[in-house]
């Protein structure tokens, strides 16, 4: 089952785009979207908050995320949060089973 981890950065001055940017230049971004499991690995930016940066990052199952947890990538991320001073909020996410309710399918144009 596909977990989602929905992952904020907030930072100041405009770092937490730094970040994402130095995540990509530093083919680190590349390196784990190349991991077993890896399903999503993508940066936004927030058309509210300017300092915002949302990474949506699937895996196929926690042990996914697990070996993850584990790699060389973890610790040039940490890297990263610190050199750009970086703030987190996270939350997590698994499927409906049942997929997109009928209700919603209407609204969705595909």
């Amino acid at each position: 089952m596909s977990i989602t981890v929905n992952i904020y950065y907030t930072g100041k001055n405009g770092s937490a785009l730094k970040f994402a940017e130095e995540m990509e230049s530093s083919g680190t971004a590349e390196l784990i979207r190349n991991e077993d499991g890896n399903e999503k690995y993508e940066y936004f930016q927030s058309l509210e908050d300017k300092e915002t940066v949302l990474l949506i990052d699937s895996w196929r199952d926690s042990e996914a995320i697990d070996r993850h947890h584990l790699t060389p990538m973890m610790q040039k991320i940490t890297e990263l949060r610190e050199k750009y001073d970086l703030h987190m909020r996270v939350e997590r996410y698994i499927p409906d089973e049942n997929g997109v309710p009928r209700s919603d399918r209407e609204y969705i144009r595909e």
